[in-house]
């Protein structure tokens, strides 16, 4: 069974709708409490499942996603949804391989962010979605298939 980190935003909290679809769909999903109130223990958290878990790949939405781009990934893969990346100041630093999905009606995070992640570190953008908490069934879709494509390469 593969390992899936998912790392959610500021509004959310562990046990949410994206991890539970993973597990619905035989993923094993550590979905450890980032706290909102501090970026550096935020950081703390999900490096040490990292290490401790070796996760096949690590999801990470909005300001989870921006979690998941400032940690030590190891030889995890990167799905990032709506990654906060520019509001949290994190230097865009990800590789070709990671795959980033975002809803273009998006009113919270910028569509054009993720675009200059595919422009500048050669991601894969996937636009899908209805809204920024990117929940609905065709972001839930597009999140098993860029998890499952994740794990086979």
């Amino acid at each position: 069974m593969s390992k899936v980190l998912f790392l959610h935003g500021l509004g959310s909290k562990p046990g949410g709708t994206k991890p539970k679809y993973l597990e619905k769909h035989g993923f094993s999903v550590f979905n450890p409490h980032l706290p909102k109130s501090s970026w550096k223990e935020s950081i703390e958290a999900a490096q040490k499942i990292i290490d401790d878990e070796e996760p096949d790949v690590i999801v990470g939405s909005s300001r989870g996603g921006a979690v998941a781009m400032t940690v030590n990934i190891h030889n995890s893969k990167l799905v990032l949804i709506a990654p906060a990346w520019k509001r949290f100041q994190v230097v865009p630093s990800i590789s070709k391989n990671t795959i980033v999905l975002h809803s273009p009606y998006d009113d919270v995070v910028m569509f054009k962010d993720s675009n200059q992640l595919k422009e500048q570190c050669n991601a894969t953008l996937i636009s899908c979605g209805k809204t920024h908490r990117m929940n609905d069934d065709e972001a839930l879709d597009a999140l098993l298939d860029a998890v499952k494509w994740s794990t086979k390469s």
